[in-house]
């Protein structure tokens, strides 16, 4: 525990991340695509695997979004390594979002549709565009508590750092 308190305190603050670490995080079950197939995607279900990392992004094929999904991609097999599941969420349709799995997202994760009350329950609302999301990433841990909370529009920094707050958790889970 004191390896994550230790990352969190050297990570920039979440400007605009309103679910604190600590946290409940709101359950939701979701349309999901990957590799241009959908699937439903629960998040109770895939924290039985382990932690979750949920990152909210404003638009499918917008360039940010673009430039975060390439790099989460890239990262993909390192959140896999250490038993995480990766999803990014965007308030786009399904099939918007299966052609983003493939092309962005490069086959490596899935994307799922942030529903307006998934929106609403974690607090990410772009306030420039309703109906929207931020950019705001979340690793929820296995006992459904945010156990780290990112929000920058810019993509840098998403990958780094909750791919950190993963490794944290599980190495304060080992000791």
């Amino acid at each position: 525990m004191r390896a994550l308190a230790a990352l969190l305190a050297l990570m920039p603050l979440p400007a605009l991340a309103a679910l604190p670490v600590g946290a409940a995080a709101p359950d939701f079950t979701t349309q999901g695509a990957l590799a241009g197939k959908t699937f439903s995607f629960s998040l109770a279900k895939a924290l039985k695997k382990g932690p979750v990392v949920l990152y909210f992004f404003p638009a499918a094929f917008t360039q940010g979004c673009t430039i975060e999904a390439h790099e989460f991609a890239e990262a993909a097999a390192d959140f896999t390594r250490v038993g995480a599941t990766l999803i990014g969420v965007a308030a786009d349709p399904i099939d918007k979002l299966a052609k983003f799995s493939v092309e962005d997202c490069r086959n490596k994760f899935p994307v799922a549709v942030a529903t307006s009350e998934m929106i609403a329950a974690y607090d990410v609302t772009l306030p420039k565009l309703a109906g929207r999301s931020n950019r705001t990433s979340y690793v929820i841990g296995r006992d459904r508590r945010i156990a780290f909370a990112y929000s920058a529009m810019s993509p840098e920094g998403h990958v780094a750092g909750t791919l950190g707050a993963v490794r944290a958790l599980r190495s304060s889970k080992t000791r």
